[in-house]
């Protein structure tokens, strides 16, 4: 497994390979936010950019979701994968803000996963980019990358990466890591044919030493 010291070593050679990582979704405000993480889900960043300016603009406030119908909100988001689900996820989350939460975005894990759609991912997005509260986000790339670079076992579960970022990284670099980590998912260590001959981190990574062995 990666030490501490290797792991902040490896986020130092990301941090120069990928400067300034930040969440690609585009919201004005910690609700808009919580509405595009939510439609986010198997779905692009680039897809959910799309379709939010018009879904925003007709359901400016949880009350105007809350009020709709759910066929009125699929209209807006249709293109989007899982769009019935969503839809209905959206409608419920949105009427448990006004009921639960003043109609305010609340700022705590047992809060947010309260809220229809919200899972631990979601929450951990919501409160590291709408309130810079310290939080570390897992998804396919993160679970690829750390189980590559050996930060986390081969078995680890969703909750055992998360936890192993945030026991070898500083706190006020989770929310930086986790960004810089899906750029570099994208990017570079892809699931299938990564750039392994633009990578910083061959020295440490299972995929980068069979790359370097290919080599000879």
């Amino acid at each position: 497994m990666l030490s501490k010291t290797k792991t902040r070593w490896a986020f130092d050679q990301l941090y120069t390979l990928i400067p300034d990582a930040k969440g690609a979704l585009v919201a004005d405000s910690p609700f808009q936010l919580l509405i595009a993480v939510m439609l986010s889900a198997q779905a692009t960043d680039v897809s959910v950019n799309k379709v939010t300016p018009k879904l925003f603009r007709d359901f400016p406030t949880p009350t105007s979701f809350a009020n709709a119908s759910l066929e009125s909100i699929e209209v807006d988001i249709h293109s989007i994968g899982l769009y019935h689900n969503k839809a209905k996820h959206i409608k419920t989350c949105c009427q448990q803000l006004i009921a639960d939460f003043g109609g305010e975005v609340p700022q705590t894990h047992a809060e947010l996963e309260q809220l229809a759609g919200v899972g631990r991912k979601t929450a951990n997005v919501v409160l590291g980019d709408a309130f810079n509260v310290p939080s570390f986000a897992v998804d396919t790339h993160v679970t690829r990358i750390a189980k590559r670079l050996r930060i986390s076992a081969q078995n680890a579960s969703v909750i055992q990466i998360e936890r192993d970022f945030q026991a070898k990284l500083p706190e006020s670099d989770w929310v930086k890591a986790h960004h810089t980590l899906i750029l570099f998912g994208r990017q570079y260590c892809t699931a299938r044919n990564p750039k392994c001959q633009q990578c910083p981190l061959l020295t440490i990574c299972a995929a980068g030493q069979q790359y370097l062995a290919d080599r000879g």
